[in-house]
């Protein structure tokens, strides 16, 4: 990746959700990389129905994408970091095979955003030991990903024990900055404390992956007083891309290029694909990308 270049991308996941298999199941990866490209975008991250790597490097070839990485769901605290390194080992390999830049990793022990529970109320806490042997296994999971060539960027995600402004610190406080790097999501956090600038302003060194994810403040509003799921709340659509929502991503992309970021920045946004169409929703976002965020004059159509 050049210097200050910013490379963008778009997620799987509006096509396809690997926590809910059965919405969007007839979308292939052929049609799914085929959206992407037609909708302007630089490539993608992995999902769960990714094929091995060499048929994959095929089909990104032909349509010249790349891919920025992929999520990892690491349990060192419930299991230990000794069960880790084995999954997370192969799962590097097939990173570096594809080319990709990042590792995702999101600590999942107690996790409830699968659940069928208040994603608002009933998150994990980790007590002082718990942090210490998160910290200590992240640092070591980072320096084997730089084995691979690759970077460990940590996801803070609703319903896990690091989503809050205050756990980004904590986390980012425990880890060596040449080991974990952070990734910034802005919808994860905006809604979690309701601000996605501070951890941005606080935390711009470490940051090595950015979500662009908008949110809907009037149905986030409502799954928050319902006690709804997160599952049941981004169906219900809280979510959505970048323009379609009360997020203001020219303040966070102003400050992420004036600030000298580079690497990718990918739109995510978990809908269900028969209520919001995938490249219909890519499209928009592209639009909204190239006409708010890359030039001060509309794109006439």
């Amino acid at each position: 990746m050049s210097e200050q270049h910013i490379a963008w991308g778009i997620a799987p996941i509006g096509w396809r959700n690997d926590d809910i298999p059965e919405i969007g199941a007839g979308n292939t990866l052929q049609h799914l990389l085929s959206d992407i490209v037609v909708a302007g975008f630089e490539g993608t991250e992995v999902g769960g129905f990714f094929p091995e790597a060499h048929i994959l490097n095929k089909e990104l070839e032909l349509r010249k994408l790349r891919i920025a990485g992929q999520w990892f769901s690491s349990f060192i605290i419930r299991d230990g970091l000794d069960r880790s390194i084995g999954p997370f080992r192969a799962q590097c390999r097939y990173l570096q095979e594809v080319k990709a830049d990042v590792i995702v990793v999101s600590e999942q022990t107690g996790s409830v955003q699968g659940l069928d529970c208040s994603v608002f109320t009933e998150k994990p806490h980790f007590s002082d030991s718990e942090w210490d042997v998160l910290c200590r296994g992240l640092n070591e999971l980072g320096s084997i990903a730089q084995e691979y060539g690759l970077r460990l960027v940590y996801h803070h995600h609703m319903g896990t024990g690091i989503q809050t402004a205050e756990e980004v610190d904590r986390l980012m406080a425990g880890t060596d900055p040449s080991n974990v790097q952070l990734l910034y999501d802005t919808g994860h956090i905006f809604v979690s404390d309701g601000d996605y600038m501070t951890i941005l302003r606080k935390h711009i060194e470490r940051i090595g992956h950015v979500h662009f994810k908008d949110a809907r403040r009037t149905v986030l509003d409502d799954c928050r007083s319902g006690g709804k799921s997160f599952m049941q709340s981004f169906l219900s659509g809280m979510f959505t891309v970048p323009g379609d929502g009360c997020i203001n991503f020219k303040e966070v992309y102003n400050f992420l290029t004036d600030s000298g970021y580079t690497g990718w920045i990918v739109v995510e946004a978990e809908q269900d694909p028969d209520v919001a169409h995938p490249l219909e929703y890519a499209l928009m976002a592209r639009r909204y990308i190239n006409e708010t965020l890359l030039t001060q004059t509309p794109i006439q159509t």
